[in-house]
């Protein structure tokens, strides 16, 4: 049975998608970036202050489902510039420090409202959530 989830801890979609979709254990977490839930603005002063914005909002989202960062299975990082592969990876690592999940990162031309770095997740939901 699929079960949409929304938190107020993240930014609410700003397109016609959820912030995540359940089917049975498995969540798909759409794409979060530097958003700053309460106000809609972007949180991009500088590259590690985004980053942080956009793990913050994907915590959010897996935590409202019930689950935590060491359930996620696998995530995709988008990035407008490689150079800032580094820092990203820093940050990322801090929190999928233990059994880290399977990951790609890609290059893009472009991201939502100026971003430049979009994570999206798929998460294993344990069977008490």
């Amino acid at each position: 049975m699929k079960k949409v989830h929304h938190t107020d801890q993240a930014p609410a979609a700003i397109g016609p998608y959820s912030q995540a979709v359940q089917w049975g254990q498995t969540l798909y977490v759409s794409g979060q970036i530097a958003l700053i839930p309460e106000t809609g603005e972007m949180d991009n002063a500088n590259l590690e202050a985004e980053v942080r914005r956009v793990l913050t909002n994907l915590q959010a989202v897996v935590a409202a489902a019930g689950a935590s960062p060491k359930d996620v299975l696998k995530c995709t990082i988008f990035l407008l510039d490689m150079a800032d592969f580094a820092t990203v990876n820093s940050l990322y690592g801090a929190v999928f420090s233990e059994e880290p999940p399977a990951r790609e990162t890609v290059a893009v031309a472009g991201l939502p409202r100026g971003a430049r770095v979009e994570i999206s997740a798929v998460v294993s939901v344990p069977l008490t959530a």
